[in-house]
This record gives structure tokens, sequence and C-alpha cells, in this order.
């Protein structure tokens, strides 16, 4: 009986160890897989993190694209080229064209000074020389050019630009070439004005050799030059 006692108490007891092993394997299998889940957690993670970073760097990009590239448009650089030096010309009917006496006491030849004001409500420009001729009794004389001629300039709206034209007075005591209108056309145009001439009534009788007549480009002073 004893025997029999001692018996079932050392299967009790290798059940007890075998029940204790079996669940110290099960826990030791549970940390085992713990691992790569939390492994894979954290790498899923950190791939969205730097999504997020590059999205992130990107709309900080793009919003940073504006201001850069706005100088440009800000500042009008293409714009403002343009509008410097590339308005277009001056055309005739844009022009308010006007002349006045100009010569000064004691010089030997007599000058007109021409103004050309832009009245066309826009920015135009004007270069080189305008046409001149006189109209006579004798016909047509025909202004030479002298000096430089002027670069493009580009005149407002209301502005103004002065060329003068010089001729030789008639101190001859004849009659001489009777002077009975100014004919202005501007540079590059082929529209003239007609004006009434404001200056000495009358050229010298000349021996046909060359014109008398001289004008200056546009922005030259008095003296046609």
């Amino acid at each position: 009986m004893r025997v029999r006692k001692l018996t079932l108490a050392a299967m009790a007891l290798a059940a007890g160890l075998s029940l204790t092993a079996c669940q110290n394997d099960d826990g030791g299998s549970d940390q085992g897989a713990a691992p790569p889940a939390s492994s894979a957690a954290s790498s899923s993670n950190g791939g969205s993190g730097s999504a997020g970073s590059d999205q992130q760097d990107g709309s900080d990009s793009a919003g940073k694209s504006p201001n850069g590239t706005g100088g440009t448009d800000g500042t009008g650089g293409s714009g403002g080229a343009g509008e410097d030096g590339k308005a277009a010309k001056c055309s005739t009917d844009e022009l308010e064209i006007t002349a006045i006496d100009a010569t000064i006491s004691g010089d030997p030849d007599g000058t007109v000074a021409v103004d050309l004001k832009n009245g066309g409500g826009r920015d135009c420009s004007l270069a080189g020389y305008a046409g001149v001729d006189l109209k006579t009794d004798s016909g047509t004389v025909s202004a030479e050019r002298i000096g430089d001629p002027a670069p493009r300039i580009v005149l407002g709206d209301g502005e103004t630009v002065t060329f003068g034209i010089t001729y030789p007075i008639n101190d001859s005591g004849g009659s001489g070439v009777r002077i009975t209108g100014l004919v202005v056309t501007p540079p590059d145009e082929t529209k003239s004005v007609t004006l009434d001439w404001p200056g000495g009534s009358s050229l010298p009788v000349t021996d046909g050799s060359g014109t008398p007549v001289r004008v200056g480009p546009l922005g030259s002073a008095g003296q046609g030059g």
C-alpha cells in the first residue's frame, strides 16, 4: 500500500513537471515571436515618416518656388526691358509738331526750333533725323542733315524732343527767295505736317550748288547740331 502511494506521488510529480515545462515552452514561443512584429511595425513607421519628410520638403519647395521666381516677375525684368527698349515708333498722328523762331541776336545764321510732343497717350520712340523741307516761291528746298545721328529715345506721353534748323539770313538787300511754309516729316515716317515758317521771310539767292538749309538730329539744341 505504501508502495502504491509512492508510485502515485511520483506520477503526480512527473505530471506536474511536464505541465510546467509545456507552459515555459509556450511562453518562450510568444516572446520569440514578438520581436519580428515589433520590427515590422518600426519599419512601416519609418517608411511612412520618410515619405512624409519628402512630401513636406516638396511642399516647402513648392511654397518657396513662387517666392524665388516671383522676384523676376515682381521686378518686371523682362517686361521692364520691353518698356524701355522696345516701344513702338512714334507716328505722325501721335505727335504735336510746332516751330518757333530761336535765332540768337548776333549769330550769322537764323535758327528755327521744332518741337515734337508725344500726344498719343502711350510711350513711343524716335531716332535720328526728321525730314525738313522749306516751301519757297522758287520750289522746295530740302535741308541737309548735320551732326551725329541721335540714338533712339523713348518719349513718354506728353514729353517733347526738339531739333534745330539753321538757314542763312538774307541781308543782301534784295527780295531773295521767299519762304512760304515748313514741311516736317518725323523719323521713319512718310506722312508730313506743313507749318507756318516762323523764321526770316526769305533766303538769299545762291548759285544753286547746294542747299543752304541745315537740320540737326533729334535732341539738338539751337543751332541745328
